[in-house]
C-alpha cells in the first residue's frame, strides 16, 4: 500500500522569502552602524564659528606670528598661513583685543567723536629694504633741524625743516626703554606717531596718539610687551 506525505513541498515563492530575510537584517544592521559612525564624527561647531580658535599663526616675510583673531582689523586676513601684511590693533593700556565696532551714524558721529583709546599695529614682509634704524641713523638726520627740545623728562625733540619730505612732522627719541617715533604735529585732526621695528623677516610699525608721549615709556614698554606677545616660537 502506497502511503502519501501529509506536508508539501515548499512554493518557490516561500524559499525566496526566506533567503531575503538575513539578507534584509544585515542591510539593517549594517545602516545602523553607519548613522552611528555617523554621528559620533559629526564635527560639532556650528556653523557661525563659535569654537574659531583665539590665536592665529600666521607667518609675514618667513616669521611666524601668533596673533588674536579678534584683534585683526580686516576679516579677510584672518586665516592662518603665510600673508604679506596683517593689520591689527590693541585697546590701550591693557593692550586687549577691542570688542566690535560699535556703529555709528552720520548724524551723531561729531557726537559721538572719542579720543583714540587704541593702539594700532600693521606687521609687513620688508623684502630687505632699509631697516628702521638704518632710516634713524642715516637718512633722517639729512632733514632734521640741528635744535633740540626735551617736551618730557629722558624725551628728546628734534623738527623736520619745513622744506623736506618730512616737514610737518617731529622726531622724538628716548632711552629706557628704548623708544624712537616719528609724529604729525596737531592740527585740525590730533597728531599720529609712527614706531617702527624690525623682527626677523617682517617689519612692525606701530601708530598711536601723539598726545601719548606725554606718557612716553609706558608706550615704549607697551610696543615692547605686544612684540614679545605676538612673536611665535623662533625654533
Amino acid at each position: 500500500m502506497t502511503v502519501f506525505s501529509a506536508t508539501s513541498p515548499r512554493s518557490p515563492r516561500t524559499h525566496t522569502r526566506a533567503h531575503l530575510v538575513p539578507v534584509v537584517l544585515g542591510g539593517v544592521f549594517a545602516a545602523s552602524a553607519i548613522a552611528l559612525v555617523a554621528y559620533l564624527l559629526w564635527p560639532t561647531w556650528g556653523a557661525g564659528g563659535a569654537n574659531a580658535p583665539d590665536k592665529l599663526p600666521v607667518s609675514v616675510g618667513g616669521t611666524l606670528f601668533n596673533l588674536p583673531a579678534a584683534a585683526i582689523r580686516m576679516r579677510i586676513q584672518r586665516h592662518s598661513g603665510p600673508q604679506e601684511r596683517i593689520d591689527l590693533d590693541f585697546l590701550y593700556p591693557s593692550l586687549e583685543s577691542p570688542g566690535a565696532p560699535k556703529h555709528v551714524t552720520a548724524d551723531g558721529v561729531d557726537a559721538t567723536m572719542q579720543p583714540i583709546d587704541r593702539i594700532f599695529l600693521s606687521i609687513a614682509a620688508h623684502h630687505d629694504a632699509l631697516a628702521p634704524e638704518q632710516r634713524v641713523g642715516t637718512i633722517f638726520p639729512r632733514y632734521l633741524d640741528q635744535a633740540a627740545a626735551t617736551p618730557q623728562e629722558g624725551l628728546t625733540m628734534r623738527m623736520f625743516r619745513s622744506d623736506t619730505p618730512y616737514g610737518s612732522e617731529d622726531l622724538f627719541s628716548g632711552a629706557s626703554p628704548a623708544l624712537t617715533a616719528r609724529c604729525t604735529r596737531d592740527a585740525s585732526t590730533p597728531g599720529m606717531c609712527l614706531s617702527e621695528r624690525r623682527v626677523g623677516g617682517a617689519d612692525l610699525t606701530f601708530r598711536f596718539p601723539r598726545s601719548w608721549l606725554s606718557q612716553w615709556r609706558d608706550v615704549a614698554e607697551a610696543m615692547d610687551r605686544l612684540t614679545v606677545q605676538l612673536r611665535g616660537p623662533s625654533g
